[in-house]
């Protein structure tokens, strides 16, 4: 099921990992851990991104500007890498042709019994609507349900993001209830809709196979 590579030994299972690409109509799609040098792009596409991302994350101290510079970055960086060492997340870079171009974050990560987790995700405006953040959370769920050995991965999602309720329904998620005003979001407490996929609902072969059997991406494994 998965094609995670991984790259070293990590303190949990599956991590640090690289996953192998799908192409998509924005081109091949891969994951691999977020970098400290990933700042400047990072900065640039979250700042140009502003109208694209605010609706849909955390409200935050600070302007979106002063939250997403270049600078702010490290730190951020390194709080990814410790919950990722303490074996609490899976925080991947999302790239197009092997350049930056979003997140997908596998969070809460509870070991035996519960083994699940929760995911979340944003791209970059450029490529949305390009089967990019669809490919990169299948090749990331594929990871969690194999190399990781999770058994659930939840989302919550806002009822009026209908781009990321596409993005749940092409991977199989089924809908399992309403959070009422769950999460501060954008100034404010927000509903959010709860979604899950387990080990069992996983198709044959995995989440990417399956995209790729419905059409909505390409492998890439016998490409040069």
């Amino acid at each position: 099921m998965s094609h995670a590579v991984p790259e070293r030994l990590g303190r949990h299972p599956g991590w640090p990992a690289r996953t192998g690409g799908l192409r998509t109509a924005a081109g091949v799609v891969a994951l691999r851990p977020v970098r400290l040098r990933d700042a400047t792009t990072w900065s640039a596409i979250r700042i140009r991104d502003e109208a694209h991302l605010a609706p849909w994350e955390p409200s935050a101290p600070g302007s979106w500007a002063q939250r997403h510079s270049a600078a702010e970055w490290p730190a951020r960086w390194m709080l990814l890498r410790s919950a990722a060492r303490r074996g609490a997340a899976l925080p991947f870079a999302i790239t197009v042709d092997d350049r930056l171009a979003g997140q997908v974050m596998i969070g809460n990560v509870v070991r035996e019994p519960l083994l699940s987790a929760y995911v979340g995700y944003w791209c970059d405006a450029a490529v949305t609507g390009k089967g990019v953040t669809t490919a990169a959370v299948a090749l990331a769920l594929d990871h969690c349900f194999d190399a990781v050995g999770l058994h659930r991965v939840e989302a919550t999602v806002r009822p009026e993001n209908v781009a990321s309720l596409r993005v749940l329904a092409k991977l199989g998620f089924r809908h399992e209830g309403l959070f009422r005003r769950y999460l501060d979001v954008d100034g404010d407490w927000r509903d959010h809709l709860c979604f899950a996929l387990t080990v069992e609902d996983v198709p044959a072969g995995g989440v990417a196979a399956a995209l790729v059997r419905h059409g909505l991406a390409h492998t890439v494994d016998h490409e040069a």
